[in-house]
């Protein structure tokens, strides 16, 4: 993040953890949210047998795969978005914050989604005032890297 002295507080980490959890697409596949702070978020997906995408080698679903590194991109940008309108009123900053989005997502798929889990890990890579581009990873729990994907998102 460009602005290093700016850190969340509590309340703040738990309304963005709050609001991660209120998209239903999220409660359906079954996404954790392991850690939030202002360098990083990891995530956790359980693999089940719905997100399957290949039923011959039982493989992760492709479509699985960008949604994990969407939804962390997208939440790793919402806290930038939070830590530079800190200054702004309530209304003010839930108006700017409403318009988060993605405009790109370049996913590179670099092995089979093979495992009994998935962590999903966004770094910034740039926030500015408009936009921010994140970097994310998406590792099996046994290790394996599986995918890469950097997102840009409009911040307001």
């Amino acid at each position: 993040m460009t602005d290093t002295t700016a850190q969340l507080e509590p309340h703040v980490k738990q309304a963005i953890a709050g609001f991660i959890e209120q998209i239903p697409f999220n409660k359906l596949l079954g996404i954790e949210l392991l850690s939030i702070s202002e360098e990083a978020v990891e995530m956790r997906l359980p693999m089940r047998p719905e997100l399957v995408g290949n039923f011959l080698h039982g493989i992760l679903h492709g479509g699985v795969t960008a949604t994990i590194l969407d939804v962390a991109g997208g939440l790793m940008a919402l806290v930038g978005a939070t830590l530079k309108s800190q200054h702004l009123s309530n209304s003010e900053r839930m108006a700017r914050l409403s318009k988060l989005g993605t405009i790109d997502l370049r996913v590179d798929y670099l092995r089979p989604g093979r495992g009994t889990a998935f962590i999903a890990r966004a770094t910034p890579l740039r926030s500015g005032n408009k936009v921010a581009v994140i970097r994310c990873e998406l590792h099996a729990l046994e290790g394996d890297l599986i995918a890469v994907g950097t997102g840009t998102y409009l911040c307001g």
